[in-house]
């Protein structure tokens, strides 16, 4: 009897299921050939599909030999059960995208049927994304504190979807963790800090993540940062000097002179500090005051690098030059001589750290870059997966 092949089409919500019999002669060669049934979720000409609902295919009476996914431009990758029966996507789909879903299957004959689902994915009314991350100025290289800071063009109420989505990868790796600022801001930090001469790699999978209601993420985007010397600055604020190492070697000593301690406002912060951005020159200004109001003082100022937010910066200050290795005699910042300005201005790597002590006034975790003041338990806290 001559061979024949059956193909049955039957298709209903959410999936495409494929029937393949073959024989070669007559009711015990039909028998002794088991029917290979393929199911492919979403089902062929669906429309407005969940970008977070998984692609799904399933074999009966067979082994799945190879599934492919395309289309947009993020690939979309599964993971295939042991025995080869099902596969399952492994991330969110692209909104407002097209996807055709290839399946080669094998029956109990080894023979292979080839099945596919054509279905497109809902347009959002709503998307979002990184509007900014720091540190990404290309070709520079930071210190072992630096934190990455990531912000959102719109505010993110499933936070923990979001974070899911964030992956930080280091060369010589480290444990960490991200912090929820507010709702658009998010900050990751490592246990310790990084170990220098490496590169970390940051990389947020927003496509297809759902940061709030009707809000969707559509691109996925990857960041490089490069981690360099070990450039680390300690200072007791009543000894009125600071010696800068790096990678353990001691480079110099710079003596200085400190906040005079006559108000909160004009005590230096003990803690640890990171290096911040840096201007030369920088206009100094009162906090909160006027011209003509007591207190009031502006003054340009040479080879400025910020280490808070409260006002606080190493800074060039000739004018003080008597008091520095002596006596604290300034608004709060750490006044250095010209010479000594210049050369700390010129190894400046934002987030190189600066470990203060000897006043009563602590930094704060959220002034400026002060997130090394929490404990790696406590910084831990403010993410929303632990």
């Amino acid at each position: 009897m001559r061979g024949r092949l059956w193909l049955i089409v039957a298709g209903g919500a959410g999936a495409v299921t494929v029937f393949v019999a073959g024989c070669s002669g007559g009711v015990g060669a039909l028998r002794s050939a088991e029917a290979a049934t393929v199911t492919i979720t979403p089902a062929n000409g669906s429309g407005k599909v969940r970008p977070d609902a998984p692609i799904e295919v399933k074999v009966a009476d067979g082994t799945l030999e190879e599934v492919t996914v395309t289309g947009g431009d993020v690939r979309i990758d599964g993971t295939l059960s042991e025995d080869r029966t099902s596969w399952k996507s492994a991330r969110p789909l692209v909104p407002g995208t097209s996807y055709t879903v290839t399946v080669r299957a094998r029956n109990g004959d080894g023979k292979s049927t080839a099945s596919t689902s054509t279905f497109t994915t809902l347009k959002p009314a709503r998307t979002f994304g990184i509007a900014d991350v720091t540190p990404n100025v290309k070709g520079e290289k930071v210190g072992v504190g630096m934190p990455i800071i990531v912000r959102f063009n719109r505010p993110v109420s499933d936070k923990a979807a979001v974070e899911r989505a964030l992956e930080v990868k280091a060369e010589k790796p480290v444990e960490g963790a991200w912090r929820w600022i507010d709702s658009t801001q998010v900050i990751y930090r490592p246990k310790e800090f990084w170990e220098p001469y490496q590169k970390v790699y940051f990389t947020a999978r927003l496509a297809g993540v759902q940061a709030a209601k009707g809000v969707w993420g559509t691109e996925d985007s990857s960041y490089t940062m490069q981690i360099g010397a070990k450039q680390i600055t300690t200072g007791n604020i009543n000894k009125h000097h600071a010696t800068v190492y790096r990678d353990g070697k001691k480079l110099r000593t710079m003596p200085f002179s400190a906040g005079n301690g006559t108000t909160r406002e004009y005590t230096t912060t003990s803690g640890i500090h990171l290096l911040m951005e840096k201007g030369n020159p920088v206009k100094m200004t009162a906090p909160g005051r006027k011209k003509g109001d007591p207190g009031w003082y502006e003054q340009m100022v040479n080879y400025a690098i910020r280490i808070s937010n409260s006002g606080e910066y190493f800074h060039s200050a000739p004018w003080s030059v008597g008091a520095q290795g002596r006596a604290n005699v300034s608004h709060g910042c750490i006044n250095l001589s010209p010479e000594d300005a210049r050369w700390y201005y010129g190894i400046h790597q934002r987030g190189d750290v600066v470990k203060l002590t000897g006043t009563s006034r602590k930094l704060e975790w959220n002034n400026g870059w002060g997130f090394w003041q929490l404990s790696f338990e406590e910084w831990k806290k403010g993410s929303a997966l632990h």
